[in-house]
């Protein structure tokens, strides 16, 4: 018989299946929005983000609840991260709207790219001291939420990218830069799925969902605005709160 430090050795050389699978749905989607926006087909390629949003957010929740997390597939998902929500919607923008600005506008789209590439390095470094209730910068998910919602927007009120070069520019820049920023974010990974939760929360969703399906293009992107703007409204009311603390403290150590 084999050792069992060999045996161990032997069956980690394989790979997790299911949370894999899932996080090539993700890659796929990413590539494929970008082979879509090169055609011209802007609205596909920003519901193609979408779905590698979704297939993103399922793999790490399946890895979880399967207790199938591995090394490989942080790194494999972080891979997949940076095409699909770090290159493909800067490209989808660029051939949207940007490309009509000359450098200014492919500019924006690296600025855009190069500070997904830092915020998913930083928080690869960062996952044994961070708290899990919260992010530090917007999520490069919720990022590429807003680039593919914003150009989904356009193409579906039948705007020409090309007229709206600065604006699109302005949010690139801007979407980028919050991603590297130090604003917090809420994590929301203290949900617990497999738990029990309330019956209204589950008419919350069915809500949720209604409101989505009235106007998906319009609900979605002015869904992830709103938490890319929340995260500096959170930092500067967790500020304010310490800023009160401590004033609070030191008066009463004034005290007798």
């Amino acid at each position: 018989m084999e050792p069992e430090e060999i045996k161990q050795k032997k069956r980690s050389r394989g790979i997790y299946l299911l949370p894999n699978l899932f996080t090539t749905a993700a890659l796929f989607a990413g590539f494929y929005a970008i082979l879509a926006a090169v055609n011209g087909k802007y609205e596909i390629a920003s519901v193609a983000i979408f779905v590698a949003m979704l297939m993103d957010g399922l793999d790490g929740r399946v890895a979880r609840m399967t207790k199938t997390q591995s090394a490989f597939g942080a790194e494999y998902d972080s891979l997949s991260d940076m095409v699909s929500f770090g290159l493909a919607p800067a490209l989808v923008v660029y051939i949207w709207a940007l490309s009509d600005l000359g450098k200014l506008g492919w500019l924006a789209a690296f600025i855009y790219t190069a500070t997904a590439a830092l915020r998913l390095a930083r928080f690869n470094t960062q996952l044994t001291n961070t708290d899990k209730k919260y992010f530090q910068g917007l999520p490069s998910p919720s990022a590429a939420a807003i680039m593919a919602g914003g150009g989904w927007l356009g193409v579906d009120y039948g705007m020409d990218g090309n007229t709206l070069g600065w604006p699109a520019a302005i949010i690139t820049t801007l979407t980028g830069l919050l991603m590297v920023s130090n604003f917090r974010y809420h994590s929301f990974k203290e949900i617990d799925f497999q738990g029990k939760v309330p019956f209204i929360a589950l008419v919350v969703v069915v809500i949720v969902l209604a409101i989505v399906q009235t106007h998906p293009p319009t609900v979605l992107f002015l869904l992830f605005l709103a938490y890319a703007i929340s995260g500096p409204v959170l930092t500067l009311v967790q500020l304010r709160k310490h800023r009160e603390q401590r004033i609070t403290s030191e008066r009463r150590g004034d005290g007798p």
